[in-house]
C-alpha cells in the first residue's frame, strides 16, 4: 500500500482515501475487474474525483475498540452496541461532499481531502 498525494494505491485495481467522517479508509475500484463495481477515476492523486457517489453501509460497534484504547478493552471488556452507519459522498476535484443521509457529523458539509496520518 503507498500514497500517492492523498490516495493510497491497493492491490486489485483499488485506491483507497481517508474519510474524516468515519475516521477510517474507504475504497474504491478504479480498473474493471470482471463485473465488480468500478468508479471512474479523474487520475489526479492530489485532487481526485470518482463518479458515481461514493456509499458506504454497515454496522459498527459503538463505543469502538481503537488502537489507543485496546489494551484496556482486552483487560475488561466493555458492553457494546452495534449501530447502523451510512457515509455517502460526491468526491470531487479533491473536495468531499457528504450527502444528507450520512450519519456522522460531517453530514451536508463539504471539506478537502487530506492524507491519511498512519
Amino acid at each position: 500500500m503507498a500514497r500517492i498525494g492523498v490516495l493510497r494505491t491497493l492491490e486489485g485495481g483499488c485506491l483507497g482515501f481517508h474519510c474524516p467522517g468515519c475516521n477510517d479508509m474507504h475504497v474504491v475500484r478504479v480498473v474493471p475487474d470482471g463485473g465488480l463495481p468500478c468508479w471512474g477515476f479523474n487520475q489526479n492523486h492530489e485532487r481526485p474525483t470518482f463518479t458515481p457517489s461514493v456509499l458506504i453501509r454497515g454496522t459498527w460497534s459503538d463505543p469502538p475498540v481503537t488502537p489507543e484504547n485496546i489494551a484496556e478493552w482486552r483487560r475488561a471488556p466493555w458492553p457494546q452496541r452495534k449501530v447502523e452507519r451510512v457515509c455517502h459522498s460526491f468526491v470531487t476535484d479533491g473536495q468531499i461532499q457528504f450527502l444528507g443521509d450520512c450519519t456522522h457529523a460531517l453530514a451536508g458539509q463539504t471539506v478537502p481531502l487530506t492524507a491519511s496520518e498512519d
